[in-house]
């Protein structure tokens, strides 16, 4: 259970790794992805394919 509870501890921190350091380094393009409990949900259950998509979703909604 313990093992369980890390390891999706450490996805969810990785997922807001991910998101920062995205917007950290397109942040000159002036794009940002709000980092909150949404995209970092979507990141953390889809990953690579999930932020490219909050990329896609950026520039459509946009």
């Amino acid at each position: 259970m313990l093992k369980k509870i890390y390891s999706i501890l450490k996805k969810v921190v990785f997922a807001f790794l991910m998101l920062y350091g995205l917007n950290y380094f397109i942040s000159s393009l002036h794009i940002y992805i709000p980092i909150n409990f949404i995209t970092v949900g979507i990141v953390t259950l889809l990953g690579i394919p999930g932020l490219s998509s909050l990329i896609i979703l950026y520039f459509i909604v946009k």
